[in-house]
């Protein structure tokens, strides 16, 4: 639809657009930690809680129209505004949470298409309370041989290891001997620069891998010049699928093998009906 009706669209998959992720990003692909063998992501614990009372709903929320296409329920205040993410019905826990942003650095790095899920967690029991796991882990094979770990325990970030080294990023540290070298062994931009930046306005400083002001700012220029955005609808889409497929994994307590290209779980009905959900009459798509 955006190629078809030639919109920009900007996803607000920030961390692309900070410099750390992208230098990341960059050095992997330039082959700097050798042939990636394992990516370590750490998304940090869901909460738990819970059963919670249903109360009256507040004068400034309407309940039908938040709920949307999920099932119709009595309000519960840890349903709705930050707590969301703790519940199946309108979010995936941490998964979907920092998982949408450090899944994507990772996707971004390696290029490649995920195909295996293979998930393991324990779930909260009871009703009537949070209900995204209480302990996850999950495993994911990528096409080029690569396996990433999602953990729920850890220093929140991604760590990229490599048959020659290692590098670590999250929002306040970029790390490993390969950024250590930089200063000495640059990175050819024209070669390995991932999002290629041109504003006449604003030229990138002389022997700096910074390409972006800011995410917003690079929305506004795409806007004006009708280029892809550095957070493009295809990229973040694929980031967020790999995200629902390993909770899909999660809540199934078993192995899926996934088709990127027909994107359907292969030869398993039960993990397609996860796919999608029953929409509720009135706001149906």
């Amino acid at each position: 639809m955006v190629k078809q009706t030639k919109r920009v669209v900007q996803v607000g998959s920030w961390q692309r657009s900070d410099e750390r992720f992208r230098i990341a990003a960059e050095l992997v692909r330039a082959g700097r930690i050798g042939k990636v063998k394992t990516i370590e992501v750490v998304l940090g614990k869901n909460a738990t809680g819970g059963p919670f009372p249903s109360v009256p709903v507040p004068k400034h929320i309407q309940w039908d129209l938040w709920q949307g296409q999920t099932e119709d329920v009595p309000y519960v205040e840890e349903r709705s505004h930050y707590t969301f993410r703790w519940w199946w019905e309108y979010s995936g826990g941490q998964m979907t949470d920092w998982g949408a942003h450090h899944i994507d650095i990772a996707q971004w790095a390696i290029g490649s298409f995920p195909v295996k899920f293979e998930g393991k967690s324990r779930m909260p029991e009871g009703t009537g309370g949070y209900n995204v796991p209480i302990d996850f882990e999950a495993k994911v094979t990528y096409a080029n041989g690569t396996e990433m770990m999602i953990r729920d325990h850890g220093e929140n970030g991604i760590l990229f290891q490599g048959e020659r080294g290692r590098i670590f990023v999250n929002r306040g540290k970029l790390t490993g001997a390969p950024v250590e070298e930089l200063g000495s062994w640059p990175l050819p931009r024209s070669k390995w620069q991932l999002y290629k930046y041109d504003h006449p306005d604003r030229p990138l400083m002389s022997g700096k891998l910074e390409a972006i002001i800011n995410h917003m700012g690079n929305f506004f220029d795409c806007i004006e010049s009708r280029r892809d955005p550095i957070s493009d609808v295809v990229s973040q889409h694929r980031s967020v699928s790999t995200c629902h497929l390993a909770n899909i994994s999660l809540r199934l307590g078993r192995g899926i093998t996934w088709d990127p290209e027909s994107e359907q779980c292969i030869e398993d009905s039960q993990a397609n009906a996860m796919l999608k959900r029953e929409q509720r009459a009135g706001y149906e798509i």
